[in-house]
């Protein structure tokens, strides 16, 4: 495996105040990481970073998705989004008032390169490119079981539904690398097993390298191969699941106690 993502001494400032400091993470091909931590600990802001919401105020981001490495740092989120970075949001950011078909297939059009002039005069670039985007947003939504619901408006969508489209739009931008923001928060036990199993099916199957924020530490400890530990704004610890739960650090700081094994 080669690094998809070099992250070096990044830090954001607000004011006076750090929110990210000096961080350095490394992730390579294919793995499925964890980002954990106390609430305000920086992760949600490491995120931003990393898809151009904030320019770090210091650090290098260096993206690789096809061996070839350049620097996303301060670029604007569709540069980013375009390069081959997507993700999800800690608080749900659907068009809640269009389809849940239309939510995925806007996320897909990013990608179509027909000219105005073909989409206004439906010219059959246009339709080709239409009838390409409309199958692969169903079967997008047939992955996240929502095929049957996909002329509801999203709002109506239950809050795990509402998720999971979260989820089918972010692979609607074809990323190589998935940022995933707090994925199982408001789910119930059997809904965080089921996206536990999903989250796995993904990697495999999208061949993406996934980056997850989450509190749910038994989906946590089960899928990620490694995890980085923000605390404050700084990675405090990393490694696998179980040097992590282990760490005093940890511990201390966030755990409060080892967790059992899963």
């Amino acid at each position: 495996m080669s690094p998809i993502l070099e992250v070096k001494e990044l830090t954001r400032n607000f004011g006076g105040l750090a929110a990210v400091s000096n961080v350095d993470m490394t992730l390579e091909e294919g793995e499925l990481i964890g980002l954990i931590g106390p609430n305000g600990a920086g992760k949600t802001t490491v995120f931003n970073l990393l898809t151009g919401v904030y320019p770090p105020s210091s650090g290098q981001i260096i993206f690789s998705p096809g061996g070839e490495p350049f620097s996303i740092a301060g670029k604007k989120p569709f540069d980013i989004c375009r390069a081959g970075v997507g993700r999800t949001f800690q608080n749900i950011r659907l068009f809640k008032e269009l389809t849940v078909l239309d939510n995925v297939v806007i996320a897909l059009e990013q990608s179509q390169n027909y000219s105005l002039l073909a989409s206004f005069f439906h010219l059959p670039s246009w339709s080709k490119a239409r009838e390409e985007v409309l199958k692969s947003a169903h079967e997008l939504l047939e992955l996240m079981s929502l095929e049957q619901k996909s002329s509801d408006l999203a709002r109506n969508l239950s809050y795990g539904e509402q998720r999971h489209l979260e989820i089918a739009r972010a692979l609607a931008t074809n990323p190589r690398l998935l940022l995933l923001d707090e994925p199982a928060a408001g789910m119930n036990p059997a809904e965080t097993a089921e996206l536990t199993t999903l989250i796995s099916w993904i990697r495999e199957n999208y061949d993406l390298t996934i980056l997850l924020i989450e509190h749910d530490m038994s989906l946590v400890m089960k899928i990620c191969e490694r995890i980085y530990v923000l605390d404050h704004g700084i990675v405090i610890s990393s490694g696998t699941p179980d040097m992590v739960r282990r760490d005093p650090r940890v511990i201390t700081a966030y755990l409060g106690q080892e967790v059992s094994d899963v």
